[in-house]
């Protein structure tokens, strides 16, 4: 099942529900948004489930009922938050003709700095600094956390049979490092229907890497007060597309 098709919701093509349901999806949906705007003011940290029931006017008690602890709350605040940024993403590559391999490059870069500029605590959330005393299910969030990443290996090795991919040599790789680095990580299942090698992997990575701290140090200002950040961006993007796209003709 492709994570970026799959719905995150396990009964969205499950028979309509009643009432009682619809009304406990709907406390659900509130508790989340709740938590969000505890996110915004009083970071992941110090998310309180007592606070949020507080806000929502219901007893500190009655919140158990719809979730079992702070935990589970970030839990489902990730896997949501994994899940739309996944969306918003492939909306944007699937509007890009499949052959245009620089403009779906393009296309998965903006709309991850679109979302994070949009969702900072969210972005934070999944990207930031880990929440002490917390560690995210690998069962729950692995599916929805790789997504943007399956979508990023089709394209590389899309990349790759088109005979597009940058040669390694330029960026200075070297074969054994990679092996060594990340050849393991290939047995992965997103790369089964792949002929990605190490070198190639790395490549990507490195492609990635840049681009994801672009987005990272734009949403944290890590590098202060920037005149444009949009500016820096496509500067950025435009380097690490060619991490992995060798202009055509060359």
């Amino acid at each position: 099942m492709d994570p970026l098709t799959a719905s995150p919701d396990p009964d969205a093509t499950a028979a309509p529900l009643g009432k009682r349901a619809r009304n406990r999806l709907a406390v659900e949906a509130d508790i989340l948004r709740v938590a969000r705007e505890h996110l915004a003011t009083d970071g992941a940290a110090a998310l309180s489930l007592r606070a949020v029931a507080r806000d929502l006017g219901m007893v500190s008690s009655g919140i158990y009922r719809y979730v079992e602890s702070r935990d589970e709350l970030l839990t489902r605040l990730i896997v949501d938050s994994y899940w739309s940024l996944a969306t918003a993403v492939r909306t944007a590559h699937d509007a890009t003709p499949v052959d245009d391999l620089e403009g779906r490059w393009d296309a998965i870069g903006r709309a991850l700095r679109a979302w994070a500029v949009g969702h900072p605590h969210d972005f934070a959330l999944i990207y930031g600094s880990p929440v002490p005393d917390y560690e995210a299910p690998a069962e729950r969030t692995e599916e929805p956390g790789t997504a943007v990443l399956v979508l990023l290996v089709a394209l590389l090795d899309d990349v790759r049979r088109a005979g597009r991919l940058t040669a390694p040599d330029r960026l200075g790789l070297v074969a054994v490092h990679a092996e060594a680095g990340v050849g393991a990580l290939l047995e992965a299942p997103m790369f089964a229907a792949t002929e990605l090698d190490a070198v190639t992997l790395t490549q990507g990575l490195a492609a990635w890497t840049l681009l994801l701290g672009s987005v990272t140090s734009e949403v944290f200002a890590q590098l202060g007060p920037v005149p444009d950040g949009r500016a820096l961006f496509e500067c950025l993007l435009a380097a690490s597309r060619r991490c992995v796209i060798a202009p055509a003709g060359d």
